[in-house]
């Protein structure tokens, strides 16, 4: 390749590299990057970050080191437990709630829609079965789908009964 054919090809690649970088150019490529079923105002509502996630919670509660022997407290305490459930779901800062099998002590889970480990602690905290000493908790920051934040109204349309 001669001297004048590399000297062009570094200024057609200058010339491109500008044309990048121009704010037409990169404002064309956000554009071709928004998803056709994108809505803004659902994303915001959900705290929706420009890829549809958001920061969450993860909860663990596993065996607890005092746990209830069977009778009417520990039924009063899983009822309880229950109510708490529902009461933070209600509010808006739990997403999610189950069960789990059971290995290796972990019983459960909540994913709880707070800013960070000290506020779901506070709320966790307020659960019977934690106050009980039943269960204890792992915190986790996890990142999620914001989508996550619907599931507790599309929830109450395929539940017949509540626990």
């Amino acid at each position: 390749m001669g001297i004048r054919m590399a000297a062009a090809l570094v200024l057609a690649g200058a010339c491109l590299l500008a044309a990048l970088q121009t704010p037409t150019f990169a404002a064309m490529q956000d554009e071709a990057a928004v998803q056709p079923d994108y809505d803004q105002s659902l994303a915001e509502r959900l705290g929706a970050d420009d890829y549809g996630m958001r920061s969450y919670v993860l909860v663990i509660l596993r065996s607890g080191p005092t746990p209830m022997p069977a009778g009417p407290e520990r039924e009063a305490m899983f009822r309880g437990h229950l109510d708490n459930i529902r009461r933070l779901a209600e509010a808006g800062s739990l997403v999610l709630a189950g069960p789990l099998d059971g290995v290796d002590g972990r019983r459960g889970i909540f994913v709880l829609a707070v800013p960070d480990i000290d506020s779901a602690r506070r709320l966790v905290e307020t659960d019977p079965v934690i106050a009980n000493g039943e269960m204890s908790a792992d915190f986790h920051v996890w990142y999620g789908s914001a989508a996550l934040m619907q599931l507790p109204e599309l929830h109450g349309k395929v539940a017949r009964r509540n626990p």
